[in-house]
């Protein structure tokens, strides 16, 4: 997947062995042939769905696993409202059989790919891990939410587990190279590879939902994080992981953008202009929220270093690049 990716070219340059599972279903395998080629190392991977119990088996007793980065999760919030059985089958369900085969091969390390949904973004706009959670707006958000208190449960009926939980905010851009990116399946659900589409001629306009909240050019706020950053506060969990306990880390830059502010920054990195037009809003967005990710600078030793013409012009050297994406 597109952060796994980043994350692979990340944990091979520090000198991890990395060894891959997934099923394919949002995902290329020719981005883990382009990670290694980026990194001149090789990686294992084993095609297998997240709820397949056997995989595991096989996956765990032909590699010395050291602990877990868990990101298999379907993530689109509008498709989470049309199929939520889906979303806790895939999510809660895949994550407990994931833990249940972990604790079976004595593995008591995991990272888990959380989310600012998990927070309750009626209830203030800077967030710390402190912030009141719940009152999510979808059944993805629900999920992870789910799954944070699964996890936090777990480690309190067996305290020998150590367990991180990095809660996203809004990872976008692609590696410096060009060769790995992000590339969703049919209509982006997310803003920064709807704006390449438009640039690379794929779409006619970007629709920007409402431009009418209560913020200075009335376009939603964000906290948007270089994927490459992102992929950087996994390296430093890995090394938390040596710690046994539960660790809640914020991973965004505290620096937030709106919408239009994104579509400009692309504008002036790049030289384009986008076409765009102002549709009605979203149900369940909220008009601001972003990251306080002091915690993780504290205690990880991490901070984001790009800023948003960093992202905007690694998005569309990705894009440009790869105007089909891996296809």
């Amino acid at each position: 997947g597109y952060i796994g990716s980043h994350i692979c070219v990340e944990l091979l340059g520090q000198g991890y062995d990395v060894t891959v599972m997934d099923n394919l279903a949002n995902s290329n395998e020719k981005a883990l042939r382009r990670v290694e080629e980026i990194t001149g190392k090789k990686l294992r991977f084993y095609e297998a769905d997240i709820r397949d119990r056997s995989a595991y088996d096989e996956i765990f007793s032909q590699n010395e696993i050291y602990g877990v980065i868990h990101m298999a999760g379907l993530k689109a919030v509008g498709e989470s409202v049309r199929k939520p059985l889906a979303y806790f089958d895939n999510n809660v369900s895949g994550t407990i059989v994931l833990l249940e085969k972990m604790k079976e091969h004595h593995i008591k390390r995991i990272i888990f790919s959380s989310s600012a949904t998990v927070y309750d973004l009626t209830q203030g706009e800077c967030l710390t891990e402190k912030s009141p959670i719940g009152n999510s707006t979808s059944p993805y958000g629900r999920t992870k939410l789910v799954i944070e208190q699964m996890l936090a449960d777990l480690y309190h009926s067996d305290a020998r587990w150590s367990i991180v939980m990095l809660r996203y905010f809004n990872p976008i851009g692609a590696h410096v190279s060009g060769r790995i990116g992000e590339d969703p399946n049919g209509e982006p659900n997310n803003l920064m590879p709807y704006i390449t589409q438009v640039a690379v001629g794929k779409r006619e306009k970007l629709n920007i939902f409402g431009n009418d909240y209560d913020t200075p050019d009335g376009t939603c706020i964000r906290d948007y994080i270089h994927v490459m950053d992102l992929a950087g506060g996994h390296s430093k969990a890995v090394r938390k992981l040596e710690e046994q306990g539960l660790f809640i880390y914020n991973l965004g830059t505290g620096q937030p953008q709106s919408v239009l502010a994104v579509v400009h920054a692309f504008e002036k990195a790049n030289g384009l202009k986008i076409n765009y037009a102002i549709a009605p809003r979203r149900a369940g967005d909220a008009p601001k929220y972003y990251a306080n990710a002091d915690k993780a600078k504290t205690e990880l030793n991490w901070e984001a270093e790009r800023g948003i013409e960093d992202m905007c012009r690694d998005s569309w050297n990705w894009q440009k690049n790869n105007p089909e994406g891996y296809r």
